[in-house]
C-alpha cells in the first residue's frame, strides 16, 4: 500500500507534522513554570501536575470524568488516514488514564482558500471512523479558518476514582513495559523526503491507527502501578516523567526496545526530525547513554511518536498478565524494556 498523491499534499501546508509538531520540552516546562498556580478543588483528582495525559474530576464514588484534548497538523498526504491517525492519538491519552471513553468533540483548523471541501470531509471522516472503532460518538466540535491544516479532538471518559492509571506511581523494582514499536517519527521524515517505501507506509498506518485499548484492562490490574503513552516527546521525554513522578530512575536495556524494522535502517542513513534534536535539547542531560552509543541510537530514544505506545510500570508478577493482554489485543510488539531503581530521577541506558 502506498499513500495517494493528492493534487496538493497536506503535508506541504505545514511546517511539522503529527506529534512532532508539539511545542519542545524545554519551552514548555518554561512558559508552564511561570502559569499562575491557583488552589484546585478537591474532586479535581488529576489536573497539570506532572505532565499528566489528561484531567480528572470526580463524579461521585464511582465514576471520575476523564478529559483530554489532542491535536496537530498533518502526517501524511493521505486526508482520511490524517484523520484516524488524528483520533487514534487523541483517544489514547484517555486509554493512558486507564478510562474508558464515552464520546468526542472534533476540532478542526482547516485554510479553507487552499484545500478542497472534499478533502476536509475527508479528514473528519477519517476521524469518526476511528471513534466509530472505539465505540463512541462525536458529539460536537469546533472550526475555524486557519493557515495551516489542523485536526484533533477533545475526548471525555468514565474510570473508577480507585483504578485511575498516573504517571507518578511506579515502584522501585517494577518492569517497564513498551506496547508499540518505535520509529514513527523517522518514517513521517522519511515520507516528507520521498523516501518510505510502501511497507514502511503501511506500517507506519498500522500502529498510528492502533487504538490504545489495553489502558482499559491495565485499569482494573492493582499490579500496573504507572501508565502513559509515548508521544511527542519521544520514548525518553515521556518515561522521564515517570522517572521524575516517582523520584526513580529507569534502566533501559537498549536490546530490548522494539523499532519499526525500516525505521532502523532510515536513522542509520540520517533520516530523523528536527523534533528528536529539540527533544534532546530540552531534557538529554538526564539521559545517561552506554558508552560507544551512536547518534542514530539517540535519534530513536527521542523520536516523536504519533500515537505511539503505552508505556507500563508494573510489579514483575504481573508482567506475564500485561503482555498477555497485549498480545490477545493485537499488540504483538510489545516487550519488557527494563525496569525502576532507587536514585536520582533519570534514565541509564544498558547496551
Amino acid at each position: 500500500m502506498s499513500e495517494p498523491t493528492p493534487a496538493l499534499r497536506l503535508t506541504s501546508l505545514a511546517h511539522g507534522g503529527g506529534c512532532g509538531c508539539k511545542i519542545p520540552p524545554g519551552i514548555l516546562a518554561e512558559i508552564l513554570r511561570k502559569a499562575p498556580v491557583r488552589l484546585p478543588p478537591a474532586a479535581l483528582m488529576v489536573g497539570t501536575e506532572n505532565n499528566e495525559d489528561a484531567a480528572v474530576y470526580r463524579l461521585n464514588d464511582q465514576q471520575a470524568l476523564v478529559a483530554t484534548t489532542d491535536f496537530f497538523t498533518p502526517i501524511v498526504d493521505d486526508p482520511y488516514a490524517f484523520g484516524r491517525i488524528a483520533a487514534t492519538n487523541a483517544i489514547s491519552d484517555v486509554y493512558a488514564m486507564g478510562a474508558q471513553p464515552i464520546f468526542a468533540l472534533g476540532l478542526l483548523g482547516m485554510p479553507i482558500g487552499k484545500l478542497p471541501l472534499e478533502v476536509i470531509q475527508r479528514i473528519t471522516e477519517g476521524g469518526e471512523s476511528v471513534c466509530a472503532e472505539a465505540g463512541i460518538p462525536v458529539a460536537g466540535g469546533h472550526s475555524i479558518d486557519t493557515v495551516e491544516p489542523i485536526y484533533g479532538l477533545v475526548v471525555l471518559g468514565l474510570v473508577h476514582p480507585d483504578k485511575v492509571k498516573r504517571n507518578n506511581s511506579a515502584r522501585a523494582g517494577d518492569v517497564l513495559v513498551l506496547g508499540k514499536p518505535l520509529g514513527v517519527g523517522i518514517l513521517s521524515a522519511a515520507l516528507k523526503q520521498g523516501r518510505l517505501s510502501a511497507s514502511g507506509y503501511e506500517d507506519m498506518l498500522r500502529y498510528t491507527t492502533q487504538l490504545n485499548r489495553p489502558g482499559i484492562d491495565f485499569a482494573e490490574m492493582e499490579g500496573v502501578h504507572a501508565l502513559t503513552d509515548v508521544t511527542g516527546f519521544g520514548l525518553a521525554g515521556h518515561l522521564l516523567e515517570l522517572c521524575r513522578g516517582a523520584g526513580l530512575c529507569a534502566e533501559v536495556r537498549w536490546d530490548d526496545l522494539p523499532f519499526i524494522p525500516e525505521a532502523l535502517q532510515l536513522v542509520r542513513q540520517g533520516v530523523y526530525t528536527g523534533a528528536s534534536t529539540r527533544n534532546w535539547a530540552g531534557y538529554g542531560e538526564q539521559v545517561a547513554l552506554a558508552a560507544g552509543m551512536q547518534e542514530w541510537q539517540r535519534q530513536l530514544l527521542t523520536d516523536p511518536q504519533t500515537s505511539g505506545g503505552l508505556l507500563v510500570a508494573c510489579a514483575p508478577n504481573t508482567l506475564h498478565r500485561v503482555l498477555d493482554i497485549f498480545e490477545r489485543q493485537g499488540f504483538g510488539d510489545a516487550s519488557a524494556i527494563g525496569g525502576f531503581v532507587e536514585g536520582p530521577a533519570g534514565i541509564r541506558l544498558i547496551a
